[in-house]
């Protein structure tokens, strides 16, 4: 995905509060209304600890799009 526009898009389905970061919990709600209910806390928070290149324990957009640039 290498559209930043569609990877824009992508970042806001999870970014349930438009705040610019998603969180564990926005990643888990996303993931169950996309039809993925068996992302629990502990996995959505490993998913985006993979990401979360300043450990603030959240993904911005930048660190989203650098991690679809890999």
């Amino acid at each position: 995905m290498a559209d930043i526009e569609k990877a824009k898009a992508a970042f806001a389905r999870f970014d349930a509060d438009g705040d610019g970061q998603v969180t564990p919990d926005e990643f888990k709600r996303a993931m169950a209304e996309m039809g993925d209910p068996y992302v629990t806390g502990p996995i959505a928070e490993a998913v985006l600890k993979s990401k979360d290149t300043d450990g603030d324990g959240k993904v911005s957009f930048d660190e989203f799009w650098a991690s679809l640039q890999k």
